[in-house]
């Protein structure tokens, strides 16, 4: 087979005149190749090979890349048909691939093996013409179909090369750049399409977006003029709280003037009082110096009854065997006496609310109860350290708090923050609660005031106002987590 060899298949070979011998008359009878007698202008025979004129052809530009990826799917499809000697030396390494990794590793060396291999690019356009008869037919007489999709008129007409397949390969090129910006256009239609309804929807957004802006301006308008109002009574009802200020002391400083006028005149009269009581205290010790050195009858007769009405009497209590009286009239009256005081009245005293001191005097209570917020204080005195050392730093405080005050101790933790159950042994003298899940420690915490009978101290650690106005219509005594945090840094 002298295509194989890169020889026109339709040139005689010399050597098979009339001193060739048996093997090369064989190869010039073979039925494959054309006479030897025929002229070398002969029309190419459709099947037998590419046009010699064809061959001359060449592309004014590259291949379009539709154009070349079919070629190149035609070429991997065809390459399994062939041998491993019939492929050149850069193609062998792919022969054992699918069609797809071939066009994926071996696209390039395949497409240059086509333009440059006259023998494989026959061999390749055998295959395609077994694959493809009727547009290779078609191709062969010069009228390709109509119908038939450019991209596979034009990379049928690359590999067969007939006459004029330069053409239809650049009118292929031509045909998919415009179906191309044809769809690249439909595509702009669409996408100006969506634009506008996008713009459409857009505006009307914008426009409900203004209304909506003007609405809360007017509300907003509105809410500041009651605002200014409220403001501008504020300050007539500052400034005639002033005036009365003003007037009360200036009243006050009338009302020291007097005072002082009347301690005046009050110490003149008591130094005039006193000069008088020693008078009368002379007078008096005279008297009772008469008085001792001569009694008279009548004392010493009212001497003798007083005398026996007192031992009446003691005769009397032996005989009814009274017992001593422990009720006094003063025990009647009802006061506060020493030692029994509230929550409340610890909170009368005169101690700043941020006072250690404060806490020290609550827990010092009789049978007082400390409950105890446990994240309201750790995320204020220690917000940046886990959940797990925040609990173990507070009760480790806690526990010391346990056991100088000898107050009960209970540190309630919210339980929903838990992403798993807590392995932890509560320390000596505190105990540690977790609330139930769909319960937060604020109704827990509240759950425990109210738990507790009147009358007995309980203090509530807690920044939550809503948790320290609960507690506080309970009977208990809220105090910050900042004064606990102040208490817990001196131990």
């Amino acid at each position: 087979m002298e295509e194989r060899t890169g020889g026109d298949p339709r040139r005689p070979d010399p050597a098979a005149g009339e001193g060739a011998g048996p093997a090369a008359r064989a190869a010039a009878e073979d039925p494959a190749g054309p006479d030897p007698a025929e002229p070398r202008s002969a029309a190419p025979v459709p099947g037998a090979g590419p046009d010699p004129d064809a061959e001359l052809e060449s592309l004014e530009r590259p291949l379009p890349e539709k154009v070349r990826r079919r070629v190149v799917g035609f070429t991997g499809d065809a390459l399994g048909g062939l041998t491993v000697a019939e492929l050149p030396p850069p193609l062998r390494q792919y022969a054992r691939f699918t069609p797809q990794r071939r066009a994926k590793f071996g696209g390039n060396a395949m497409a240059a093996a086509l333009e440059s291999d006259a023998v494989f690019r026959q061999r390749i356009a055998s295959r395609v013409r077994e694959q493809f008869p009727e547009l290779a037919g078609a191709l062969d007489e010069g009228t390709p179909p109509p119908a038939a999709d450019p991209v596979d008129v034009a990379a049928a007409a690359y590999v067969l090369r007939p006459s004029g397949w330069a053409k239809l390969v650049a009118a292929a090129g031509e045909e998919a750049q415009r179906a191309q910006a044809e769809r690249a256009g439909e595509e702009a239609q669409r996408e100006l399409v969506q634009l506008r309804e996008e713009l459409s929807q857009a505006r009307g957004a914008a426009r409900d977006e203004a209304e909506r802006g003007r609405r809360e301006q007017e509300a907003l308008r509105k809410e500041l003029d009651g605002t200014q109002r409220k403001l501008r009574s504020a300050q007539a009802d500052v400034r005639r709280r002033e005036a009365s200020l003003r007037k009360l002391q200036e009243e006050l400083d009338g009302a020291r003037a007097s005072a002082g006028t009347e301690k005046a005149a009050l110490d003149s009269e008591l130094r005039r009082l006193k000069s008088r009581l020693a008078e009368a205290e002379s007078a008096l010790e005279a008297g009772r110096r008469a008085a001792r050195e001569g009694r008279s009858v009548e004392d010493m007769r009212v001497r003798l009854l007083l005398d026996t009405v007192l031992d009446a009497a003691q005769g009397l209590r032996r005989e009814l065997a009274l017992p001593p009286s422990e009720t006094r009239p003063a025990d009647t009256v009802d006061a506060v006496e020493p030692g029994r005081m509230s929550p409340k009245d610890v909170a009368a005293r005169a101690l700043s609310d941020t006072d250690p001191a404060l806490l020290d005097q609550l827990l010092a209570l009789p049978h007082a109860h400390l409950v105890v917020d446990g994240y309201n204080v750790t995320k204020t005195g220690y917000p940046a350290l886990p959940l797990e050392k925040q609990r173990l730093r507070l009760l480790g405080g806690l526990a010391v708090l346990a056991a100088q005050s000898g107050a009960e101790v209970t540190c309630v933790f919210d339980g929903a923050e838990l992403a798993a159950p807590v392995l932890l042994a509560p320390p000596r003298g505190v105990r540690v609660l977790f609330s139930k899940p769909g319960q937060t420690a604020d109704e827990l915490i509240r759950r425990l005031v109210r738990a507790e009978p009147p009358g007995r101290a309980v203090v509530v650690v807690s920044s939550d106002r809503e948790v320290a106005d609960g507690c506080a219509a309970a009977g208990a005594r809220p105090v910050a987590s900042a004064l606990l945090l102040k208490r817990l840094a001196r131990t």
